[in-house]
């Protein structure tokens, strides 16, 4: 009889080849090479890993940080991207209570002891709700992307439907993941928008909604940062149609923008990372979602919510999940989604960043962050050859169209990045439709002198003095 072999790699698990005959036979598959089938050949390496000798403690500190140092920091140089993660300014003090013992641990904000995370998340929760004038918010899942996801999962399975209508200028890596998110029983189709102004095309929702749209889902502000004024006229086709009127909604803005409530929606979803959250080389995110206190909405949740209810002792109060049966925590391989590790540290930092601000504080940050951007704009379309692509009212991002200076983006914001600034994000992948456009960011952390500085370096890298 063959002896088995019972070694195995010291880092890497289930390299016994028996082990894994053992492991393929039980779930059916021929091979290894049979469970990556789904994966494009174009994505796979085929050639044998070059792996260099083992290095020693502190070689191996030395090579990280010689890449590390690589990098440049959005705090050397004057930051105009944003896309879906923005540079606001952080209080020190968001950055002081997510680093406690109490909440900060290596495994994503889920401690083995509770030492006051379930209140702290329950205050967030109903800070946010505040916010967005929602009664329902969830603990927080990775990101917009995931959370768009869900409402829009949560909505299909509410009315059983098979179709969602988003707008065609919707974040292209969020859509990728939401298309993902939802085949294949669920599909997406994209409604147009008005080339002048950037907004939702009336007239082709319309034409879209059928009796199997189970959601109409905006982004307000949207990708491209126009603020959508028809939501009210959305929602009202949506409803008529029998569908769910789901909203992505960028938070920092509701200190001056109406919340998504106030037109209609149903579902509100959306990021933390601008509430307080640094930008960690394109992380912290965590997403949201919230809706009204009906049975109905509530029991699609696949997240975590707390609550608050009354202990045995007079006055006192305990926090803890609310229907926690329909989570897939409880019911596993039979939940409605499977949601496992939650971003519940953000939670509790954007719920320390909402009660710092409070009302007056989002308005004022709100305000500053629109005026700062229109004078972006006055100032940067005051450059021959330079203007604004639509004509909508924006928040903080607006599309600087550039075909008429004779330069690519990419030749521009190579020529900025030498005057110490990172320019806008090259929209030309994303919408060559549209030539040579760029998606630039203002947001509070800007000064009046940042913006006249990168007038005038656009004014030199464009070799032209201006009007």
């Amino acid at each position: 009889m063959a002896t088995r072999q019972s070694s195995s790699h010291p880092y890497i698990p289930n390299t016994v080849s028996d082990v894994q005959k053992d492991m393929l036979q039980v779930i059916g598959a021929a091979s290894i090479e049979e469970l990556y089938r789904m994966v494009p050949e174009s994505l796979r390496y085929r050639d044998t890993l070059q792996i260099g000798p083992a290095l020693n403690e502190y070689e191996l500190q030395r090579h990280i940080e010689t890449l590390l140092n690589r990098n440049l920091h959005a705090r050397e140089r004057l930051n105009f991207l944003g896309a879906g993660c923005w540079q606001h300014y952080v209080p020190a003090v968001c950055d002081e209570i997510s680093q406690r013992s109490e909440f900060v641990t290596a495994y994503a904000g889920e401690p083995y002891e509770d030492h006051g995370r379930f209140q702290a998340l329950f205050e967030y929760q109903s800070l946010l709700a505040e916010l967005v004038d929602m009664d329902v918010v969830n603990v927080p899942t990775f990101d917009w992307a995931q959370a768009a996801s869900t409402a829009l999962r949560m909505a299909a399975r509410m009315n059983g439907r098979r179709e969602v209508l988003l707008p065609a200028t919707t974040h292209p890596d969020r859509l990728l993941i939401i298309r993902n998110y939802l085949s294949p029983q669920i599909r997406c189709t994209l409604v147009g928008c008005d080339p002048a102004t950037g907004l939702l095309d009336l007239g082709d929702l319309q034409s879209k909604l059928s009796p199997d749209t189970a959601a109409v889902y905006i982004e307000n502000p949207s990708y491209l940062g126009h603020i959508e004024v028809q939501g009210e006229a959305i929602g009202k086709l949506t409803k008529e149609a029998g569908a769910v009127f789901a909203v992505g909604v960028d938070p920092i803005s509701l200190g001056v923008l109406k919340p998504p409530s106030h037109y209609g929606a149903d579902l509100v979803c959306g990021d933390l990372q601008p509430l307080g959250i640094r930008m960690n080389y394109g992380g912290g995110h965590a997403g949201f979602i919230a809706s009204r206190d009906e049975e109905a909405y509530v029991m699609e949740y696949p997240s975590r919510l707390f609550g608050i209810a009354p202990t045995s002792v007079e006055g006192e109060y305990g926090f803890g999940d609310v229907a926690y049966e329909r989570t897939s925590f409880a019911k596993r391989e039979k939940g409605k989604e499977s949601v496992g590790t939650q971003t519940a540290l953000w939670g509790i930092t954007a719920g320390v960043y909402l009660a710092l601000m409070g009302p007056q504080g989002m308005l004022e940050v709100g305000q500053t962050i629109v005026q700062q951007a229109e004078y972006a704009k006055k100032r940067l379309s005051e450059i021959e050859g330079v203007s604004m692509k639509f004509s909508a009212s924006t928040f903080k991002e607006f599309v600087v169209d550039f075909n008429s200076t004779g330069k690519s983006v990419a030749e521009i914001n190579k020529l900025l990045l030498e005057e110490n600034i990172f320019g806008g994000k090259d929209l030309s992948a994303e919408f060559p439709e549209w030539g040579q456009c760029a998606l630039y960011c203002v947001t509070e952390i800007h000064t009046k002198q940042d913006i006249d500085t990168l007038a005038e370096a656009l004014k030199k890298v464009l070799g032209r003095a201006g009007r």
